[in-house]
């Protein structure tokens, strides 16, 4: 197992900057997601960690010894890409043991080691088979093995589930689960996908235009996001994020935005501009002192997705899988107070605590 640090790590390319003073400290045996949209710098971050990026300045460290000049071979890592990468006339037990060649390990050793990763890995049936006649997952989990066999200090792995379809992917999430907790070695993983991050991950680090937005456990990302882009990323539906204004209300404050008014516990200044953000398991439809105007409703199975309109704002509710609810309806609404979020004009986190209105 191995630390791994990035002290003020830049990464540019020319006049472009994919990295920004990226300052992160991964366990050892952690698994961390790096997750975030298409060109916010996670991929960039990992091939920088893997050598085959130089960092444009900063130091990245294992176990505490920088490795930002330390060649790809020598940083004791193993990396599974997107593409699995398999050679294609190589059988799966050569294609897993090919790294162990390369090192000059005799073939006794290197076949009673690929017995052992084919049999963590359930592959054992197929070791004389080439990658043409595996399916996606088997293709996989055979990429992985070849990084397994190497018992490195630390695993990179690269959106390594984005080419398989929906089932697959639930089932390799639920075996990485599995192989990381057996193995208990460091696992950086990049993705863009937030349920492979929430579900696998022991904290996940989202980054958003090469910088650090929150590096937090995936509790902490969903239920405390730093600023509104990690509130507006992390989620499924999204959180609904409405614009107002604090005002002087009675003795204190109150959010508000057009005739939608949520009384301010503590905390905040009158006639600040504020984002009110609330997640749709948080709006109860049906009861509350607010009305909103159903516009569609999703059926899942397991649940209704409902949007509603509420003071010119589209809002998106979960509702019970057997509600009655009907587009055109208008239905009162209640938010759960303690559980809302409110961000400054420049999309900071505030500290505002709010009390339930109404009675509701």
């Amino acid at each position: 197992m191995a630390e791994v640090t990035f002290d003020k790590v830049r990464k540019a390319f020319g006049s472009a900057v994919a990295v920004r003073e990226l300052d992160l400290a991964i366990r050892s045996g952690e698994f961390v997601s790096l997750l975030g949209p298409s060109g916010c710098g996670k991929t960039t971050t990992l091939r920088m960690l893997a050598g085959l990026e130089t960092p444009t300045s900063g130091a990245i460290s294992i176990d505490g010894t920088v490795v930002n000049e330390l060649a790809p071979a020598k940083r004791d890592i193993a990396m599974v890409f997107q593409s699995y990468a398999l050679y294609p006339h190589m059988s799966v037990a050569q294609n897993i043991a090919y790294p162990l060649k390369k090192r000059g390990v005799s073939r006794a050793d290197r076949d009673v080691r690929v017995a052992a990763v084919a049999a963590t890995l359930q592959l054992g049936a197929l070791l004389d088979r080439k990658p043409r006649q595996l399916s996606g997952g088997q293709q996989q989990r055979v990429a992985l093995g070849r990084a397994l066999v190497r018992d490195p200090r630390v695993f990179l792995l690269d959106e390594p589930l984005s080419n398989l379809d929906a089932k697959l992917r639930a089932h390799m999430r639920a075996e990485l689960i599995e192989l990381h907790r057996r193995i208990g070695k460091t696992m950086v993983y990049v993705t863009h996908d937030q349920l492979e991050a929430m579900t696998m991950s022991d904290r996940i680090a989202v980054m958003h235009d090469g910088v650090l937005q929150q590096f937090g456990t995936p509790k902490e990302v969903y239920e405390t996001p730093a600023n509104l882009f990690v509130a507006s990323f992390i989620g499924s539906p999204g959180m609904n994020l409405v614009k107002g204004e604090l005002r002087a209300a009675g003795s204190g404050l109150a959010f508000v935005r057009g005739d939608l008014s949520l009384p301010v516990a503590n905390g905040g200044t009158a006639g600040a501009a504020v984002t009110l953000g609330v997640r749709p398991e948080d709006i109860t439809l049906g009861a509350g002192p607010f009305a909103c105007t159903i516009r569609v409703v999703e059926p899942t199975g397991h649940e209704t997705i409902v949007m509603a309109e509420a003071a010119g704002e589209t809002l998106v509710a979960r509702a019970a899988p057997d509600s009655q609810l009907v587009p055109g309806q208008v239905v009162p609404f209640a938010v759960r107070a303690q559980r809302l979020h409110a961000f400054d004009a420049d999309g900071r986190r505030l500290p505002l605590v709010f009390a339930q209105s109404n009675g509701a």
